[in-house]
């Protein structure tokens, strides 16, 4: 295998979950790091036919989670997804970070939970307590702008996961592994920083994966 066509130099193919929600805006922001994506509507589009993953990582938008969840509980997509985000790095903003989670309040309801950390619908109200924050965070460079819409709250982190992000206090940008998850709209800003850094855990993960084959 050449270096050029090994899979730690390949462009990596992101999947962006289109069943509802902010998905046109990730894909947007990607393309202007020229990263090839695809919009994922079905669960046959998760996995080949071996049963191998189809795509590199997959990013979870924001929206209205209980929406989603309903999409999902259909032709066993939602088993489906599961087990594909323990497995390939994924990004989750906003109602993305509330399916990822492991435990759901106010008030409760199911999850890929997959991500340790208790999180809260709806926490900062509704839409006109939305707002855009500029605040220091983990990731080099200057204070990265956060939007938030009717965003919900993470009040509690697992010991495996890294806050890069608060605001009063609570975490609104965390890491777990090869997962990311936001409260904010990373999407609607003007900062591709949070974007780049989850493409990093996608080509270290290509990168781990080459290593054993």
């Amino acid at each position: 295998m050449t270096e050029q066509s090994s899979p730690q130099h390949r462009p990596p193919a992101i999947g962006i979950l289109a069943l509802q929600g902010a998905y046109e805006a990730h894909a947007k922001i990607l393309a202007t790091l020229e990263v090839t994506t695809r919009l994922i509507r079905t669960p046959d589009q998760l996995f080949t036919p071996e049963c191998h993953p189809s795509i590199d990582g997959l990013i979870i938008p924001g929206g209205e989670s209980t929406t989603m969840l309903k999409f999902l509980e259909r032709n066993g997509f939602l088993e489906s997804l599961t087990t594909f985000v323990r497995t390939v790095p994924t990004f989750g903003t906003c109602a993305g970070a509330i399916l990822l989670a492991n435990d759901v309040q106010n008030p409760p309801q199911i999850s890929l939970a997959a991500l340790d950390i208790t999180i809260e619908r709806n926490a900062y109200g509704r839409q006109l307590h939305s707002t855009i924050l500029t605040a220091p965070t983990k990731l080099p460079g200057a204070p990265l702008e956060m939007v938030f819409i009717r965003a919900p709250r993470i009040t509690r982190t697992g010991p495996q996961v890294e806050t890069l992000a608060t605001r009063d206090d609570f975490p609104v940008l965390v890491r777990q592994g090869n997962l990311l998850a936001a409260t904010f709209h990373p999407e609607l800003g003007h900062d591709p920083r949070v974007h780049e850094l989850f493409l990093q855990l996608v080509q270290n993960q290509l990168s781990v994966d080459s290593l054993r084959t």
